[in-house]
Parts: C-alpha cells; structure tokens; sequence
C-alpha cells in the first residue's frame, strides 16, 4: 500500500508494516518519514540495526544471508538499505524472494531516491505493495512552499508575519533543508515573540547559504575555477553540503526534462518559470548547462551527486567537497 508523509506517523501508531519504502529526492523530508519508522521500530523492540548502500560493491548475497537468518539471542533487527540512483538492479531477485515471505524479526527499511515508471511495474514492487508500505516523496510545488513554510513554522510554535514568511520564502528559494534550519534559528533567537521583516532581516544570516546556491550556478555555467574557490570557501566556512547538493540535483534533473520536453527553436523561459525558476541569473545558467551539456554527463554528474551524498553522510573516504571538486570539472567540460 501506499502512504503521503503526512499520513505515515499516524499509520505507525497502529502497527508496524514488516518492510517500508521510502523514495523520493527531498532529501530533509525522505530523512523525516525514515526517523519517524526508525523511532516506531525501535519502540517496538527493533533495536539492532544493519545498513547496506547498493553501489557496484555490494554483495546482495549477503543482504538475503541477513534477511533470512535468525537473530542472535532471538533480538528484532532493522535492515536499512540505501537506493542511491532508485535502481536495484543485480538486487532485484534478492529482494523479491525477500518480500515473498518477509521474515518476522526484521523490520526492512528501504531508502531510495525517486523511483521511475518502470521500477514500479516490477516483482520485487508488486510484492512490496502486498507486504509493506510506499511512502513516495514528492517535491514542494514552488507556489505551495509559503505554504509549506507556513506550516512548519505552526508546528514549531512560531508567530510569524505575512511579510517576513515573504521574506523567507524568496530567500530560501524552495530549500527545504535550509528552512528547516532557519527556523529552527528563528524559534531560538526569538523566544516565542513575533517574527516579523525586522527580525528576519536582523536574524538571518545567509551568506554561507546564497554562497551555497551561487555556488550551484557557477557549477552549471561551467566556471570550475571559480567554483573550486568557493568550495573550499564553503568548506572552511562549515557548510552543511547536503542543502546545496538538494538543488543541485534538482537543478539537473531540471536540465534532462528540458533537453527532452522543449525542442529547438523553442523559447524555454516559460518551461523554466512554470517549473519555479524565475532569477534570471538561475535561469540563464541552467539554459546555458541544458545547451553545453551531453545526456551521458547530466547522468554522470547526477551519479556524482549520490556519491557526494553519501561521503556527507559519513559512507565514503573521501569528502564531499572533493566530490564536488570533481562536479566543477565535470561540468566544466562540453559534452557531446
């Protein structure tokens, strides 16, 4: 079956499914609805925890070696896997002999980007409909995030202004991440008191973060020496990269859907202002990536996304600032 976010923590409260699918490529919102099962699992008694990323290294083998064998001292287990590109590929048949007959002392979690058409009319899918619960991901609508922002701040118990929500919503550009933090700031720096266009223009402090989206749009315009300055500005800095990593994958999931959906000849200002980007600078650079760059290099680039991801998340030797040292060069580059 399937489940919106907002139905899942009151679906938990039921009962656990015995396995759960999230995908989606909101990466603040994905990590939500996977803390809010991780927490329910753990109330239940589901306190060891295995975790498995399904890159070119994986074993599947061994997923359906832990799936299948019994716990020690008879303890619940939850099996976490990670679905970087939404594609299972050699795990497929794994995971669907898995969801045939799901064990009873797991709890199976399965964290994927956004899946395509073509990964849902698969088995392995099929069976998780009959044995679990999909909760799909989508991204907030560019006209519906004051809304969204709206909301959040309710449930965090904030008193704030139509003009300084304004504010806000046109600084953060849509950033889900970055205005999770924002007013978690906001609801420290003001104490329960009004937030109104005074105290957002005194309180937020947005330099790293717009460093951050200028430094998405010097990728895309393909000025990798500029680019690889900002990175390690960033990096000293203590940016978060994940906040920039969420628009830059979006911003290249934008490109492809451009090259595919407006031919040449065509003006592509209004497929870009209908999909929310409206900055001129923005606009000019992801116009400019969309003619410069191949297919093939919009995917790898998309590839090293994930790899970033999980080098910020503590999965990779290397820092995702070398990642995206690696991004600037790449996209620098023409393709064919």
């Amino acid at each position: 079956m399937k489940t919106q976010p907002g139905q899942l923590p009151q679906q938990l409260k039921k009962g656990l499914a015995s396995v759960y699918l999230v995908s989606g490529d909101e990466p603040l919102l994905v990590q939500e609805c996977c803390d809010h099962i991780r927490a329910a699992a753990r109330d239940a008694g589901y306190l060891d925890r295995l975790t498995f990323h399904a890159d070119h290294q994986l074993d599947w083998n061994s997923v359906a070696d832990e799936c299948n064998a019994m716990s020690l001292f008879a303890e619940k287990r939850r099996i976490e896997i990670h679905l970087p590109t939404g594609k299972l590929g050699d795990g497929r048949k794994v995971l669907e002999q898995v969801l045939q007959a799901p064990p009873e002392d797991v709890v199976l979690l399965i964290i994927s980007a956004r899946l395509d058409a073509a990964e849902t009319k698969r088995k392995w899918y099929k069976e998780l409909q009959n044995h679990g619960v999909h909760v799909p991901v989508w991204p907030v609508d560019p006209e519906k995030f004051p809304g969204w922002l709206q909301q959040r701040a309710s449930n965090q118990g904030l008193n704030i202004t139509r003009g300084a929500l304004m504010m806000l919503a046109e600084r953060l550009e849509g950033n889900l991440l970055a205005a999770s933090q924002e007013l978690d700031r906001l609801s420290l720096l003001t104490d329960g008191s009004t937030i109104d266009e005074e105290t957002v223009e005194q309180a937020v402090q947005d330099s790293a973060r717009f460093n951050g989206f200028e430094l998405v749009t010097e990728l895309l315009s393909g000025r990798a020496a500029h680019a690889s300055k900002m990175i390690g500005i960033l990096r000293q800095e203590g940016e978060n990269p994940l906040g920039l990593l969420s628009v830059l994958t979006r911003d290249l999931n934008l490109i492809l859907e451009l090259r595919y959906t407006v031919q040449p000849g065509d003006n592509p200002s209004g497929f870009l202002k209908k999909k929310g980007v409206f900055q001129p600078r923005r606009a000019s650079a992801i116009r400019q990536a969309a003619s410069r760059l191949g297919t093939a290099q919009l995917h790898q680039a998309l590839a090293l996304c994930s790899q970033t991801d999980r080098s910020a998340k503590g999965f990779d030797d290397l820092t995702p600032w070398h990642h995206l040292r690696d991004m600037a060069t790449l996209l620098a580059s023409k393709g064919s």
